[in-house]
């Protein structure tokens, strides 16, 4: 598929998502959002692909949505049909974070630059947030009379409490990346000059580990976060279970033993 609004590639396990609307902050019109999420699936299906991350190209991460893409019913405003403007969300915007949802693979945020409104809630969607010492985060809807519209409130309270979630939408303000590290949103803050290197780093020591190991327990974390104990625990045992397969297994007990660097083969 040729690519119009980002650029895809994929290398050494690593599949890279690279929002490319620069003149505009990397604001997302609706071709951006339909090539993204099918660049999403594409990597959700190639086996190859172990680790998927996402930047933006020059000054920004993401702006948000390009309020001036009202003709491409982007948004619930302009003179689309009714039906469009009532369903703009699901059927356009929320194309992402579903997807995201059965992505089973390692997603990293390598935030480059402003990650505002919109942008924000894309990069909390993220599993592992990154960031230069160039970025800066706000929320920035309740000064427009607005709610987040992408799972804003579904992501930041599960990142940073609900309370200082509340004082991120409330508030407004734009914090930058050492505010965003001392409150856990972003793990890392680099100089913005070495973040695309950190972040292959990071990428390729988590496309080396055990694909299936890897994958199970993301998808393990995540549903316990909705359970009480009892069946969190029932759910570690079946997850154990499904890895016990693997070949991975025998090749992990074998080269601890061995005082070597495991040798994963299983996808």
């Amino acid at each position: 598929m040729e690519y119009e609004t980002i650029l895809y590639t994929k290398d050494e396990g690593i599949a890279t998502i690279t929002l490319n609307r620069p003149e505009t902050l990397n604001a997302f019109n609706a071709a951006m959002l339909d090539e993204w999420y099918q660049a999403i699936e594409d990597a959700r299906d190639d086996p190859k692909v172990r680790v998927v991350v996402v930047t933006g190209a020059g000054r920004g991460f993401c702006s948000g949505i390009d309020i001036r893409a009202r003709e491409e019913g982007i948004g619930p405003t302009g003179d689309s049909l009714p039906y469009v403007r009532r369903n703009w969300a699901r059927n356009k915007l929320h194309k992402i974070p579903r997807a995201l949802e059965s992505l089973d693979k390692p997603y990293i945020a390598s935030i480059n630059g402003a990650a505002i409104g919109g942008g924000m809630e894309a990069a909390s969607m993220a599993d592992i947030r990154i960031a230069s010492d160039r970025a800066r985060f706000g929320m920035q809807f309740t000064r427009r009379g607005l709610v987040p519209g992408d799972g804003g409130c579904y992501w930041l309270p599960r990142i940073v409490g609900t309370a200082k979630a509340l004082e991120l939408i409330w508030a407004n303000e734009i914090i930058d990346a050492q505010e965003a590290l001392r409150i856990g949103y972003v793990s890392q803050v680099l100089p913005h000059d070495e973040l695309a290197a950190a972040t292959k780093e990071l990428a390729l020591k988590l496309a080396k580990g055990s694909a299936v190991a890897i994958q199970m327990a993301k998808r393990l974390l995540y549903q316990c976060l909705d359970l009480d104990l009892d069946k969190a625990l029932e759910l570690h045992e079946q997850m154990s279970l499904v890895v016990s397969t693997s070949p991975d297994v025998e090749e992990g007990a074998r080269s601890w033993a061995e005082k070597r660097e495991p040798e994963f083969t299983a996808i």
